[in-house]
């Protein structure tokens, strides 16, 4: 079984170009606030193991930057993950570079929504609401349409309460 966290980046201030608006320091909290809640909830073997991609924005690299600080994790950069992209070459380079080493994937909605909602209910319209910062943890044994298991699903509001 391998193991993919989807994660839409931190609250972002309003900008053009779109590519780069950065984290508002609420947002800035946010990505913090998962950082923590990961190098907490995850195992010292996935933690070792763990590849963190982000889509070339500046919002998505500022928030793996911040998750990845507690990890001691570095950050790679993942063109084809910016908010529009089609979910085949997403998921296509998640069958060939992610088999089985865990992941955390950085991205925007609507791309993140519509990943997880592929990879688990494997409809083309299913597509799941993910606020800002929030994480869902898939499992699965290949990564492709209908065919992965949400574990739980992660959002920095929830960690305040």
């Amino acid at each position: 079984m391998s193991i993919l966290y989807i994660m839409r980046h931190g609250e972002a201030a309003p900008g053009t170009p779109d590519s780069e608006r950065s984290l508002t320091e609420h947002g800035e909290q946010e990505a913090r606030a998962m950082g923590a809640w990961l190098s907490e909830v995850l195992t010292d073997d996935v933690r070792h193991a763990l590849r963190i991609v982000a889509s070339p924005y500046r919002r998505a690299q500022q928030t793996a930057r911040l998750v990845a600080a507690p990890l001691g994790l570095s950050v790679e950069t993942l063109p084809i993950i910016t908010p529009d992209e089609p979910l085949e070459p997403v998921i296509d380079w998640l069958q060939q570079q992610v088999p089985q080493t865990p992941c955390l994937l950085v991205s925007h909605m609507p791309l993140v929504g519509a990943l997880v909602g592929r990879l688990v209910e494997g409809d083309v319209r299913a597509s799941q609401p993910m606020p800002t910062a929030s994480v869902a943890a898939l499992e699965a044994e290949v990564w492709a349409a209908g065919c992965a298991t949400l574990r739980q699903w992660q959002s920095p509001r929830d960690l305040s309460s």
